[in-house]
């Protein structure tokens, strides 16, 4: 064994020399970063080399009897983490840098893609056909000589369902053979092969967190040829596929190059298989017993009762074995216990018969439409056909889609977001484009056109119409009248940057009409006649520099113009007493809004005022006090976002008046300061809390902040100064206002100039805090020195991060001279710590964590002990950390170690 051990030592140490020399000193000089990038690239291939060969040879000693040196089998564990290591510093060089990107746009995870994204589906375990498919694919998988794997049968029949049920198994540890699992939907059918060839670049990349730019196919796809190449293993799942991909013109290296690389695709067509995979498996339709079954899970109890389970028996062998058909038309028929609605059903079902498709199609269109002829009201069939207008595979921003039904005079909402399967799409675009009256739609979006054909436009009947998602670059300068419309969906098509007025002037019954991300300078004269209008969208039109006039639009309910090139607001805006919505966020050449105009709008809802630089409002009451109590009288206002400035608190801000105002919110985020540049990150963690509070690189803003903690749910510091001050006065305001039980989020991130609180609050004034977050406080030695002088119990504490405090000793700490012997911290699940280097201690003894869970360690490396108990070790489901830190960590008994030591999972960072 000693010979191998030389041998692992010549074969490793060079390459591990020339490896860590790179990393050291080369990547951070930006002149030679490509030659030295191409050289590490080299060096890497090498060690994985030598990897192979040192197996070669520990396999041959194992055959005479020979075992491998735990120093043997530690090189080759740290050899495995290397290549995630090299990504980390790649990330690092590239924060280095201080440009955000790397040279040839290489960009290592930032984060780090997790190895497996569970994706919801339902379950096949109660499916033998789809366990015993399940079983044969995952056999497949184990297999060396099966690389490429092709699932092929109908649309609706479960092979989107079972590839679900396959990903979400390898996102168990015990199923780790991939270090990464990739999962792409492409169900794009008629979209160009450069396109869509680039579609699908693009979303490897994003689950890569590798970051391409506009460029070239070709540099696209070398990027991220490198990229996979530092994966030990991948596997590619590519769903829905409809035509053959060329996959070295993506970058997916080829699997002879890349042995630990194998791919799994979905297709509806046998022909997509034998050009793509090696192997194949028909996915067949549910036999009698299986579909029954489907069926009485998804109708429920009511399937079996007594006249109505031989209906009900029928009905399901109308749905020929399809499970997509099964559960559609069971969930319909729910709690339905006339068996005369049972019967209807059953002769509906037979009779349907669609106008297009083939014979196999139509054994999923006819159920699927019947599902929607017994939708209760006519309301409800619109709102559910106006998700067709949006491309396959679309994600429905709910909040968007209830506010095109608002503009179009529906009720009824949906309360989650919403993203229908391409079956039930391509149904729904069938019937919408079949009906005669109500909700005809002319759907065209995200299949890659280039212009519009006035022809298409030339029925007098459409209600709807979206080309949406496409690279149109000029519309028709002149369109015949389309008296019927209400509905135009044109975002997204980058490339158009005019809409003439001849255009826009023959949809003048007009309800919703939105541009996003169009490259549009500007809107034709004739907008502010469209007086049936009641939603203008103008997200992200970057171009748009001015707005026409909006008298004519008395209507008009929603206005977004968010992230537009606008200077002034349109005239008019004053008058607009029927706007509800209203979105002027992220406009930075925006400075200024008359002092008249919000008083106006008696009806608003929403407003979001976010993101400009510091807004001004001109005229005689135009002083942000005064514009802020005005804006919190507006009757109907539930929803506000906007930045108050770093002036003093405005006024009032101390009576009960506008405390009683700020209740009213439902939903609120108040800026104290400015949005810098680099708060953009930090920004994005926070856009789903509901109430909140953001103060943003300020000095000790105001005299009292009491008021701004009394209906937040989350507080948020970053980067400000004086803060120790800010808490003092805030502790000092307890004596009158008491605690603050709605805040269940305190975040800070930066406070250079941190030295302690010396007041101490007489109660709990956070008693429903159930998330800390600390980020650079540099001169903090214990969490426990913020936490006792605002009075924290942390009775309701479910997380706590700590990350880059230099100083910070222990994180829990209890005075010697503290009557109570136990301290428990009965609802805390998650410890997250990073780069803490003096952290010693999680806690003393005497502090007791019952349900943590999951406990995250990185660069702490004085910290040696978790003071985990036994109790821990039948709530720890994680335990995350760098391999040498968890080999070094020091155990009140072996015992807990052990039973610990499957929650470990070693991290690839240093």
């Amino acid at each position: 064994m000693e010979v191998l051990s030389s041998v692992v030592g010549v074969l490793l140490a060079e390459p591990c020399r020339a490896l860590f020399t790179f990393l050291r000193s080369k990547i951070k000089n930006p002149f030679y970063f490509n030659a030295n990038l191409r050289a590490l690239r080299k060096e890497i291939e090498d060690l994985m080399e030598s990897r192979d060969q040192v197996n070669e040879h520990l396999e041959s000693a194992a055959k005479v009897g020979q075992t491998a040196l735990p120093q043997v089998r530690q090189w080759l564990r740290r050899v495995e983490r290397l290549p995630n290591q090299v990504a980390y510093w790649l990330n690092e060089a590239r924060r280095l840098r201080g440009d955000g990107k790397f040279p040839e746009g290489v960009a290592g995870p930032d984060p780090f893609p997790v190895r497996s994204e569970y994706i919801p589906a339902p379950t096949i375990d109660d499916q033998a056909t789809a366990s015993r498919n399940m079983a044969k694919v995952m056999n497949m998988l184990s297999r060396e000589d099966m690389k490429r794997i092709g699932i092929w049968g109908m649309g609706g029949v479960g092979k989107t369902t079972l590839v679900k049920n396959i990903n979400n198994k390898l996102t168990s540890p015990s199923h780790d053979s991939f270090s990464i699992v990739i999962w792409i939907t492409v169900s794009n059918k008629t979209q160009e092969t450069e396109s869509e060839l680039k579609k699908v670049q693009r979303l490897i990349a994003d689950r890569l967190k590798l970051t391409l730019t506009e460029e070239s196919m070709e540099a696209g796809a070398g990027k991220l040829h490198a990229r996979l190449m530092m994966e030990k293993t991948f596997l590619l799942i590519l769903d829905d596929v409809w035509d053959p991909i060329d996959l070295n013109l993506v970058g997916i290296p080829t699997l002879e190059l890349h042995k630990g690389g194998k791919m799994i695709l979905t297709t509806r067509f046998s022909h997509v298989c034998l050009q793509m995979t090696e192997v194949t498996l028909k996915v067949e339709v549910l036999n009698e017993e299986e579909a029954w079954r489907l069926f009485y899970k998804s109708a429920g109890e009511v399937a079996i009762l007594g006249d109505v389970e031989p209906l009900a028996k029928a009905v399901t062998k109308e749905c020929a074995g399809l499970p997509l058909a099964i559960v559609v038309v069971g969930a319909s028929l729910r709690g339905k216990r006339m068996v005369e609605l049972w019967k209807d059903a059953l002769n509906a079902l037979r009779r349907s018969e669609p106008l297009i498709r083939g014979r196999m199609e139509d054994k999923v269109y006819n159920p699927i439409k019947w599902s929607y002829d017994v939708l209760p009201n006519q309301c409800i069939k619109s709102c559910f056909l106006f998700c067709c207008l949006f491309p396959e595979d679309f994600r429905i921003d709910v909040d968007k889609l209830v506010m095109y039904w608002l503009a179009e005079e529906q009720t009824d909402g949906l309360p989650v977001a919403v993203k229908i399967h391409d079956v039930i799409r391509d149904v729904s675009v069938w019937i919408s484009s079949s009906l005669e009256k109500e909700c005809k739609s002319l759907v065209r979006s995200g299949i890659g056109l280039h212009q519009i054909r006035e022809d298409e436009l030339s029925s007098e009947s459409h209600k709807r119409v979206s080309f949406m998602n496409n690279q149109i670059r000029e519309l028709p300068n002149a369109v015949r009248g389309c008296p019927t419309v209400s509905t135009l969906l044109l975002q997204w098509n980058q490339e158009l940057e005019e809409i003439p007025d001849g255009f826009l002037a023959a949809f003048m019954s007009l309800k919703i009409l939105d541009l996003s991300g169009c490259y549009i300078k500007s809107l034709p004269s004739c907008l502010d006649r469209l007086v049936e209008l009641r939603a203008l969208v103008l997200v992200n039109c970057s171009s748009l520099e001015t707005l026409p006039s909006l008298w004519g639009l008395a209507k008009l309910q929603v206005l977004v113009c968010s992230g537009t090139g606008i200077s002034t607001l349109p005239q008019g805006m004053g008058k607009l007493t029927s706007l509800r919505h209203l979105d002027l966020s992220f406009n930075l050449n925006l400075e200024a809004i008359p002092a008249e105009v919000m008083p106006g709008l008696s009806k608003l809802e929403y407003l979001d005022m976010i993101g400009n630089k510091q807004l001004k409002f001109t005229g005689e009451r135009g002083e942000i006090s005064t514009q802020f109590k005005e804006i919190l009288s507006l009757d109907q206002l539930i929803t506000l976002f906007i930045g108050l400035g770093s002036s003093s608190c405005p006024v009032e801000t101390t009576s009960n008046t506008l405390v009683n105002r700020m209740k009213k919110l439902k939903k609120f985020k108040l800026f104290i300061g400015f949005i810098s540049r680099g708060a953009e990150a930090f920004l994005a963690v926070i856009r789903e809390s509901t109430r909140m509070v953001i103060f943003m690189d300020i000095h000790q803003w105001g005299e009292r902040i009491a008021w701004l903690f009394a209906n937040s749910t989350s507080i948020y510091f970053y980067r400000c100064k004086g803060l120790d001050t800010m808490f003092e006065k805030l502790i000092a305001s307890s004596d009158e206002v008491g605690s603050f039980d709605t805040v269940e989020i305190l975040h800070i991130l930066g406070s250079p100039d941190w030295i302690g609180v010396r007041s101490i609050a007489k109660c709990d004034m956070l008693p429903s805090l159930k998330y800390i977050y600390l980020d650079g406080l540099i001169h903090l030695s214990c969490f426990s020195d913020l936490a006792l002088p605002l009075g924290l119990k942390l009775s309701e504490l479910i997380f706590i991060s700590v990350q880059n405090c230099p100083q910070l000793e222990e994180l829990f700490k209890i005075d010697q001279n503290c009557s109570i012997m136990d301290v428990v911290f009965p609802n805390l699940k998650t410890i997250s710590l990073g780069n803490c280097p003096r952290l010693r201690s999680v806690s003393w003894q005497n502090v007791a964590c019952p349900h943590l869970e999951v406990v995250g360690v990185s660069n702490c490396p004085l910290l040696k002990k978790l003071n985990l108990t036994a109790q821990n070790v039948g709530t720890i489901k994680k335990i995350d950390g760098r391999q040498e830190w968890w080999d070094e960590l020091e155990w009140d008994n072996d015992d807990i170690k052990n039973n610990l030591h499957p929650c470990f999972t070693p991290s690839p960072w240093p």
